[in-house]
C-alpha cells in the first residue's frame, strides 16, 4: 500500500522541489559552465529496480580533460571549484529529480551504485534493488561514506523491510543533519575499487563455505547410506 502512496509523493514532492530549486539549479549551471565549460549534466548508468539498469543524473563536478589528467593529479585535484562546494551540499544531486519524475528513482532508498557491485553481491544483498534506489538513504543518513560497504548494504536492506512513511521523514531529517556537519559527502575512485575488492573477497569465502557445507552433508548422507 505504502509503495504506491510513496510513488505519489514522490511526484508531488520532485515537482514542487524543481520549482524551488530551479534558480539555484540555474545558477549551479552557470557556474559549472563558466569555470570548466560543457557538459554541466553528468550522467552514468546505475542498477535500479528489479536489475534494471539505468542512467543517473548529477552536475558535473570533475574537469572535463579528466581522462587526459587521469594519472597526474590526484582525485581531489580533478574535482572543479564548484564541483567541490555542490558535493560537499549534495547540490548536485538535484538533477536526479529528473530520474524520480521519470519513475526511475524515489526520494527515499537504497542510493543508486554502479552494476559493478552487483557482480559481487550474494542473492540476499541484491535484494537493495526491490525497490526504486534514492537520493538519499538509511545508509546515507547513518553515515554515508563513512561506513562500511556491508554496513551500507545492511541498512539499506534494513530500510526494505520496514519502509514506511514515517521511517522515510527520519531518514529525511537525519540526512539533512548529515548534509549539514559536511562529513564523509563522497567516495572516490580508490574507494569504490575497494568496495569491490571487499565485496569479491567476501563472495569467494562464502561461495567457498557453502561447497564445503555442501561437501559435507553429501559425506554425512553417504556414511549413513552404508
Amino acid at each position: 500500500m505504502y509503495v504506491k502512496l510513496k510513488r505519489i509523493l514522490d511526484i508531488i514532492m520532485a515537482s514542487i522541489a524543481l520549482i524551488i530549486f530551479a534558480i539555484p539549479m540555474l545558477i549551479v549551471a552557470i557556474a559549472i559552465k563558466i569555470e570548466d565549460g560543457d557538459p554541466i549534466i553528468y550522467k552514468s548508468q546505475r542498477m535500479g529496480k528489479g536489475l534494471k539498469i539505468f542512467y543517473v543524473y548529477k552536475f558535473r563536478s570533475m574537469k572535463t580533460k579528466r581522462k587526459e589528467l587521469d594519472g597526474k593529479l590526484t582525485h581531489e585535484q580533478m574535482v572543479t571549484k564548484v564541483g567541490k562546494f555542490i558535493r560537499k551540499t549534495s547540490l548536485d544531486e538535484l538533477p536526479q529529480l529528473w530520474n524520480i519524475l521519470k519513475g526511475e528513482m524515489s526520494f527515499i532508498g537504497p542510493r543508486p551504485w554502479i552494476p559493478e557491485y552487483y557482480d559481487w553481491f550474494t542473492t540476499n544483498q541484491k535484494r537493495r534493488a526491490d525497490v526504486l534506489p534514492g537520493i538519499t538513504g538509511l545508509a546515507q543518513a547513518k553515515g554515508r561514506n563513512g561506513i562500511s560497504i556491508f554496513r551500507k548494504v545492511n541498512y539499506d536492506l534494513e530500510y526494505i523491510e520496514n519502509m514506511s512513511l514515517k521511517l522515510d521523514i527520519k531518514v529525511i531529517i537525519e540526512t539533512i543533519k548529515t548534509v549539514f556537519l559536511k562529513t564523509d559527502a563522497e567516495i572516490t575512485e580508490q574507494g569504490i575499487k575497494r568496495e569491490l575488492l571487499e565485496l569479491k573477497i567476501n563472495k569467494i569465502q562464502s561461495n567457498i563455505q557453502s561447497n564445503l557445507q555442501n561437501a559435507l552433508l553429501e559425506e554425512e548422507t553417504y556414511k549413513q547410506a552404508i
